[in-house]
């Protein structure tokens, strides 16, 4: 005789299914995340782990894109970026080379963007004409990049906020069209709109060494402001594979008044960055302050250095020459891509890279928490009308409880696994969310009618043999229709398409787990119920 762990092992992983997603929902070190100050018991909502999206929760959603054009497939004609973005710039009236940005590449040619939301596709057409760069097209909209850099600056403020639960991500659109959905529960929609277009403050400090301060740190604050920038490039690679950010400073001053760029010059050898016998080596980040001897350009975001610089030679001398106020470009070097990435969403802080256009073609909604409690209430009625009404429709077919009680409890087993895989991982539950949970209890028991239709199709199972042949058969029928449900929803999966995306995602979580856990152990029970021998 078989061991019986070894008979009823699918059971037995089911069980411990139950038992991970049971930890998942209620062990207080899988609540969610608290934002700044926030309780950990206030952020959950409810007895359990489990998160709810704006549906159930109440809160702003704001669906907007990012303004602006984008040439494709354009030639460089051996110019860097900076020089196509700047030369592009020169041909749009009242537009800075900040707001024109270049990206070079590797087959299908570079991109050229414009984020000024006052030029018009026609005028950026003119500007790329007479620039003299060659072009296949022009798209409305940024590009991918921009668009990251934008989901980064967004999903920072909100972090920054203090607002738990809030989130952002890109969506596309059936017509291609790229959008930012930001999603923020508890915060009215005119909040929400505020916060995105509040400008913070990015500023590079000059830390030096100083005997009075108190902790020998002297600090000479807004050296540069972010108004100070004509350019802030992105995160680039040098020939020696050193990541680095490009920036421009602004040279040009009305009549009598000093450049930002001369100012900084200027500031820079006052305080020993740039000096005779070369630049400053900054350890600031890693040593205490006060016990470095060298001076350090200082990044500082809402108040907070998140990053420090020294300056190479060669730019050194040009500061202490005098001529390096001519150009005002320089590059802010890190020791990581990542980081180079981090310092130019940083110096792009407070300012999306783009334009949010909420007021055109953008979308807000608002839902109360009020109305989010009666959504709730509303989905478990559903919920609990559907498995009622499920039992129910299996009670009238089988007419066994044997047969019947399994299957639902199963059923509601592979809902349960469900729910302790969003409490794990975090995931909003919205109503498209829900109406995946039921779609997993529909087609789950059309999957165990199928297994017990089978099974008892030709009378009484009178061995184990008779079962297991029979079981296959059917088994081969709800693995064919699990691959079919699968392969219709990965395009909603994959496609950035918003809460359908959940919807997909939950239903074919639901079917594998059906398909690999839930289903072979209904096969172990009804075989232990059935099976005469």
């Amino acid at each position: 005789m078989l061991d019986p762990i070894k008979q009823n092992w699918r059971v037995l992983l089911l069980v411990v299914v139950i038992i991970a997603a049971s930890v998942a929902l209620f062990a207080p070190q899988f609540a969610p995340d608290t934002a700044p100050g926030e309780d950990p018991d206030e952020a959950r909502q409810g007895l359990t782990n489990l998160q709810y999206g704006l549906d159930l929760a109440g809160g702003t959603r704001i669906r907007a894109p990012l303004i602006g054009y984008t040439a494709t497939g354009v030639e460089f004609d051996g110019d860097n970026p900076s020089e196509v973005a700047a030369n592009v710039a020169e041909q749009l009236e009242g537009v800075s080379a900040r707001e024109v940005n270049a990206e070079e590449l590797d087959e299908q040619g570079g991109e050229v963007e414009v984020t000024d939301p006052d030029v018009t596709e026609d005028e950026f057409r003119s500007a790329m004409d007479a620039s003299g760069y060659a072009y296949n097209d022009i798209r409305r909209g940024v590009t991918a990049e921009t668009r990251e850099a934008a989901e980064s600056v967004i999903r920072g403020t909100i972090n920054e906020a203090g607002l738990s639960g809030g989130s952002v991500q890109q969506v596309q659109s059936i017509t291609g069209e790229w959008f930012m959905l930001v999603e923020v529960p508890g915060e009215g929609r005119q909040d929400v709109i505020d916060l995105l277009e509040d400008r913070g403050t990015v500023q590079i400090d000059i830390g030096y060494p100083d005997e009075d301060a108190e902790d020998g740190l002297g600090v000479e604050e807004e050296v540069l402001v972010q108004d100070d920038f004509e350019n802030i490039g992105t995160a680039s690679r040098d020939e020696n594979d050193q990541p680095y950010v490009p920036v421009s400073v602004i040279n040009e001053a009305p009549e009598g008044e000093q450049s930002p760029a001369h100012r900084f010059q200027d500031a820079v050898v006052d305080r020993g960055v740039a000096s005779d016998t070369g630049g400053a080596r900054c350890t600031y980040m890693e040593d205490p302050v006060g016990e470095t001897n060298e001076p350090c350009l200082l990044l500082v975001v809402d108040g907070e250095v998140v990053n420090a610089f020294g300056m190479d030679d060669g730019l050194a001398e040009s500061m202490v020459g005098g001529t390096w106020a001519d150009s005002g470009n320089f590059r802010l070097t890190t020791t990581s891509f990542e980081d180079a990435q981090q310092v130019s969403i940083n110096l792009r802080a407070g300012a999306l890279p783009a334009e949010l256009d909420i007021a055109g073609e953008g979308t807000s909604a608002f839902i109360s928490p009020t109305q989010g409690e009666n959504f709730r209430f509303y989905a478990m009625i559903t919920g609990v009308f559907a498995i009622f009404a499920v039992a129910g429709m299996v009670f009238l077919r089988y007419r066994e409880p044997k047969v019947a009680l399994p299957m639902i409890v199963t059923a509601l087993a592979e809902v349960y696994a469900l729910l302790g895989f969003a409490a794990l991982v975090g995931y909003p539950i919205e109503l498209a969310v829900i109406a995946g949970f039921i779609a997993v209890v529909g087609t789950g028991v059309d999957d165990l009618v199928i297994i017990a239709d089978e099974v008892m199709s030709e009378g009484e199972v009178k061995s184990r043999k008779v079962f297991d042949s029979r079981f296959r058969r059917a088994f081969w029928v709800i693995g064919a229709a699990a691959a079919t449900t699968i392969i219709a929803m990965s395009p909603l999966m994959v496609l950035s398409l918003g809460d359908l995306s959940g919807f997909a995602i939950f239903t074919i979580l639901g079917v594998l787990i059906g398909v690999l856990i839930t289903r072979p152990a209904y096969g172990d029970i009804l075989r232990r119920l059935l099976t005469v021998r």
